[in-house]
């Protein structure tokens, strides 16, 4: 609880041991900065990972509110003029960085050291076998200390206490190299929620550790806001918005997407057929089909999909390549039905549906002139 009518200034002036660390940030952080010029940010997080570790374990902030975040920030700012940092809103991010990220240390030595580079095995509790888990904290020990500080500021604002989810970012940012307006048009589309959840054949169908990558590729809905669509429109209108805006749309599908072509030519015996669209994928070394349906799912569409999975492996996949994937995207489905269907299939192949924002009239039309009324305005005049 809060006190009132309390003086944090006189209060805390006394304290001998809050001088006695104000002194001691002072020092840590001129050695972090001097430090940080010659290496990476891995060392100002290190310091604000310290310094909300601190926050946590001399308990101010039960002592004497909120308040307390206030008080240290004019006196860090005190103390070390002219250095940016110190806001109270950046204090109390420091101390929701240590908080949200302490569990994964709470069985390691030395945790806020390892990052700089200087992880070893030695460093690690030592087991005859390292679990998988142990592996997956390391990795991400070492990564939570490789995105900017802004960035965590970003995930700690919209993950508030879900460990996994902040985690899950800290991990897509560092992989894709994301910016900071990159970074937050995923935070607002619920990737966490939708990243490798399309239903799929694929553990059946494939090797362990494909079908894993394979799974991890997909989403499901796939988010396809940036489609211009009118009402009533058909598969070929969305396969038409997609290639026109097919950059985003390799945005939306994920790290390692190449895009083939569309409506991809494939000779069979005497007979044409045209898949919507053709990728190759170069995290899996595999080709992906994509088939695309205007309407809920049916049983019947996989039989067209498979069949076009099978021509691609004996057409164009090579030995160096894995067996090809196809993904079928529909306006919606029904789970049950989708899993029962995929159980009678040996290609691989996944089902997901995709989301829009907004649809326009059939008779649309845009407020904005055309450059032709543009010029028939100009010469008018």
């Amino acid at each position: 609880m809060v006190k009132k009518n309390i003086d944090l200034s006189v209060v805390l002036h006394d304290n001998s041991d809050y001088k006695d660390w104000l002194v001691e940030l002072k020092e840590r952080f001129y050695s972090h900065r001097l430090k940080a010029s010659c290496a990476t940010n891995s060392y100002l997080l290190d310091f604000y990972w310290k310094l909300g570790r601190d926050i946590e374990a001399k308990q101010y902030t039960n002592n004497y509110g909120s308040g307390f975040y206030k008080k240290l920030s004019q006196d860090l700012k005190n103390e070390m003029p002219g250095i940016k940092g110190f806001s109270p809103t950046n204090l109390k991010y420091m101390s929701y960085f240590y908080k949200l990220y302490a569990p994964l240390f709470i069985n390691r030595q030395q945790p806020a050291d390892d990052f700089k580079g200087r992880l070893s095995e030695t460093n690690i509790p030592q087991a005859t076998e390292p679990s998988q888990k142990s592996l997956q904290t390391t990795e991400d020990f070492k990564i939570l200390f490789s995105i900017p500080w802004d960035h965590h500021c970003r995930i700690l604002s919209k993950c508030k206490d879900d460990i996994n989810k902040a985690l899950f970012f800290v991990r897509k940012a560092w992989e894709n190299n994301w910016g900071r307006d990159a970074l937050l048009n995923w935070l607002d589309t619920d990737l966490y929620e939708r990243d490798g959840k399309a239903i799929t054949n694929f553990k059946s169908t494939l090797p362990s550790i494909q079908s894993d990558l394979a799974q991890q590729i997909t989403k499901d809905p796939y988010q396809f806001d940036f489609l211009n669509l009118r009402e009533k429109f058909d598969e070929r209108d969305i396969e038409n918005e997609l290639v026109n805006n097919v950059t985003r749309f390799l945005l939306e599908l994920g790290k390692g997407f190449s895009y083939m072509g569309r409506q991809f030519r494939l000779e069979v015996g005497q007979q044409e057929f045209f898949p919507d669209l053709l990728f190759y994928n170069a995290h899996l070394h595999a080709y992906v089909v994509i088939e695309l349906k205007a309407q809920s799912f049916h049983p019947s569409f996989l039989g067209q999909l498979s069949f076009y999975v099978t021509a691609i492996n004996h057409q164009f996949k090579t030995d160096i390549d894995n067996p090809t994937i196809g993904l079928l995207i529909c306006k919606d489905k029904d789970n049950v039905v989708a899993k029962y269907a995929l159980e009678t299939y040996k290609e691989p192949l996944g089902i997901s549906e995709y989301q829009l924002s907004k649809l326009f009239p059939k008779d649309f039309k845009s407020s904005m002139p055309t450059i032709e009324e543009l010029e028939k305005g100009l010469k008018d005049n």
